[in-house]
């Protein structure tokens, strides 16, 4: 047998290191040697664990005889051995003046609490565990045992839910769905889920929420590149409001609605949903998400979100034609999009940044000359289009006609 020792005493040192001779180990078992009574305590709960049946009989026979003064300032003591403590918070027999002394001893293992708190009968000893905070956070069963001892007092339950509430809900909820998620094979919903801020008790989003949401991630995180984001003054960058974030969703359905004809209820929830998350969490779901999360978040008022949709490894061509289309894209989208070898090949893709009025101007100037000449006619008679590209269309067409 070993365990820790806290007792600087060779002798107890040399019986609870198994250096003893079975003779030593019975006196102390006894009470025989000569030993302070912290030393004997810590000593005599050691020998509760002994292989000889005889040696543990005779440790608990001592134990049993200890008076309860004795064990109080033991318990009480900054030199307490934790074992011993352990052993005096699982006791029956203790006082209730040793149940308090061990709960507010800070050597006293935080397992020992729960098992105290599980098994007391005295409801004030209850309010007393739960007016240690940092044990309540540091092993959240002892905030369980109390709630589920029928003896608590209100207080003591309003205190430990309190703490769970500020400290544990959130966290508990995204951990046992990103749990299930990852079981169903999942991974990429779970990354997210484990990462979010959006969701818990003190959040606008619920569990409910999240495994919508969850539904509409298709990317793992090993496949973003998140190297585009800004390192420096995220957090000014991700300030918002909830005004802000309620007049984005507001606005987002508005167009949607108006561009489609209406739009279902189920995709209205889903849209109200994603933008009441906090922007981290929806640039995150801009570059996990499935085509259906891109489609919304495109429209997003945050520069950030909107570019982080075109950052999605999954996002397709026929995708970034549908947004280089759009008259309410963000400028920074379409800037980003012209830039891209990849999408300027595409005829449909460039000939929508060239007419798209949201396009900066300098950029669709210097997409004019690899448009058509049918299609720049078009667009210098349109009013669509910006004026300043609507007349050099105009030019440039009329160059290619050799007028």
């Amino acid at each position: 047998m070993t365990t820790n020792i806290t007792s600087s005493n060779p002798v107890v040192q040399k019986i609870i290191s198994g250096a003893a001779p079975p003779a030593a180990q019975m006196m102390a078992a006894r009470g025989m040697l000569p030993l302070p009574a912290g030393d004997l305590m810590e000593v005599l709960v050691y020998l509760r664990g002994s292989e000889s049946e005889a040696v543990k009989a005779a440790a608990d026979e001592t134990l049993a005889a200890q008076d309860m003064q004795s064990l109080l300032d033991i318990a009480q003591g900054a030199e307490a051995a934790p074992t011993v403590l352990e052993y005096l918070a699982t006791n029956d027999r203790a006082s209730r003046a040793v149940h308090e002394a061990v709960t507010l001893n800070l050597k006293t293992p935080d397992a020992a609490i729960v098992r105290l708190a599980s098994a007391t009968t005295d409801p004030a000893l209850l309010e007393l565990i739960s007016t240690n905070q940092q044990r309540l956070i540091r092993l959240p069963a002892i905030g369980d045992a109390v709630l589920a001892n029928t003896l608590r007092t209100p207080q003591a339950e309003r205190r430990v839910r309190e703490v769970q509430k500020e400290f544990f809900e959130k966290e508990r909820g995204a951990q046992q769905i990103a749990s299930e998620l990852r079981a169903r094979g999942n991974e990429a919903a779970a990354e997210f889920l484990e990462q979010a801020e959006s969701f818990g008790a003190d959040e606008t989003l619920t569990d409910d929420d999240a495994w919508l949401i969850a539904s509409h991630i298709e990317v793992t995180d090993d496949e973003i590149d998140d190297s585009w984001l800004p390192s420096e003054r995220l957090e000014e960058i991700f300030a918002e409001t909830e005004e802000y974030r309620l007049a984005n969703a507001e606005r987002i359905l508005a167009e949607t609605s108006a561009e489609a004809g209406g739009i279902a209820p189920e995709r209205v929830s889903l849209i109200r949903r994603v933008m009441l998350m906090n922007v981290k969490d929806r640039v995150k779901l801009a570059m996990k998400g499935d085509r259906e999360a891109r489609a919304i978040l495109i429209r997003d008022a945050n520069k950030m979100v909107s570019v982080a949709v075109i950052n999605n490894p999954r996002v397709t061509d026929q995708e970034i034609e549908s947004i280089t289309a759009m008259r309410t894209v963000s400028d920074e989208v379409l800037r980003l999009i012209a830039m891209s070898r990849q999408w300027s090949r595409s005829y449909a893709i460039t000939h929508n940044l060239a007419r798209n009025p949201r396009t900066p101007i300098a950029t669709a100037m210097g997409i004019l000359p690899r448009i058509r000449a049918k299609d720049l006619e078009v667009m210098s008679k349109s009013k669509n289009v910006a004026e300043t590209v609507r007349r050099q269309a105009y030019r440039l067409s009329q160059a290619r006609a050799g007028r």
